[in-house]
């Protein structure tokens, strides 16, 4: 390999990709890194919080700045939505298939024919969303349910959307990516937080979920529902009800019955998730787990 193939992330010195994206990012609005200064407040240096040794100091922040935010403004009670950032609304996937038809690539063609194929479940996200927003309406505090999902776009973007058709506050738990992950329009201001560290937003994905519902989607959407599978198999945490939404897509991307055959999970271990193909099989599901009525009662002295 010539030196100008060299390829830094391949050499042992060279500081770690995360480290480096946090320095680039976490200094200013405008990206300019302000001199070091040891007379400056330690809580106020952004050169000292950015080191090594300050890392825990940053994994407190994480933790704590969204649960504020959230305790703030009464959110005690999530379902947490999943699934693929690529998928489009049915209207743009078409204009997609159209410019690819127009364009004679057939690569292109075959990508956007997915993303038509797929752009339903855009449309199911936002139904199961306003469902879940159309209930909490009449609740008392302690009782409303509220949507969470990654905060980027695709699925995501759905999901929010829904609850935000509705009037309904809804969360959205961005990652710092190196390809700048953009939050969606939908998601309440408020509660629009950006996570550097992946592990603390898992964290906060599953500090106050009641349910979730995993959408097609891909190693992202893995990583988040066998997490969240891992920890109730293991009984890191309390049970919630775990959804896969898109039965065909589920077995046949996933042979869960080869696991047990293989001895790797437990027979019971099946019963940790269901399969649901509609916004109301979610959404019953979760009702028929915690024995919610059709509807909250209304408070005769509201």
């Amino acid at each position: 390999m010539t030196p100008a193939d060299h390829d830094p992330a391949h050499d042992l010195q060279t500081r770690r990709l995360a480290d480096a994206s946090v320095e680039l990012h976490l200094l200013s609005e405008d990206g300019t890194r302000p001199p070091p200064d040891a007379y400056r407040l330690a809580f106020a240096d952004p050169e000292f919080l950015l080191r090594r040794e300050t890392r825990g100091i940053r994994f407190q922040l994480e933790l704590l700045k969204p649960d504020l935010g959230m305790a703030e403004l009464g959110i005690e009670n999530t379902i947490v939505v999943f699934g693929s950032a690529r998928f489009r609304a049915p209207a743009e996937a078409q204009a997609i298939w159209q410019a690819a038809q127009a364009s004679g690539d057939a690569q292109a063609l075959r990508r956007a024919e997915a993303l038509r194929r797929n752009a339903r479940y855009y449309d199911e996200a936002r139904r199961f969303a306003q469902l879940v927003a159309a209930y909490s309406q009449s609740c008392p505090q302690e009782s409303q349910l509220y949507i969470v999902t990654g905060g980027g776009p695709g699925i995501m973007e759905a999901a929010n959307r829904g609850a935000h058709d509705l009037g309904a506050p809804s969360v959205g738990l961005n990652i710092l990516l190196p390809h700048e992950q953009e939050p969606n329009p939908y998601i309440t201001p408020q509660l629009r937080f950006k996570f550097h560290y992946f592990a603390l937003r898992k964290m906060h994905f599953m500090m106050r979920a009641k349910a979730l519902v995993a959408f097609p989607g891909g190693f992202g959407t893995l990583d988040e529902l066998f997490e969240v599978l891992t920890l109730v198999q293991t009984k890191k945490s309390r049970p919630v009800p775990v959804f896969l939404y898109g039965s065909d897509y589920w077995k046949r991307l996933i042979n869960f019955d080869a696991m047990v055959d293989e001895g790797v999970i437990s027979p019971e271990d099946l019963e940790l998730f269901t399969y649901v193909d509609t916004p109301e099989d979610a959404w019953n599901g979760i009702r028929a787990f915690y024995d919610l009525p059709e509807a909250c009662p209304i408070d005769p002295g509201v």
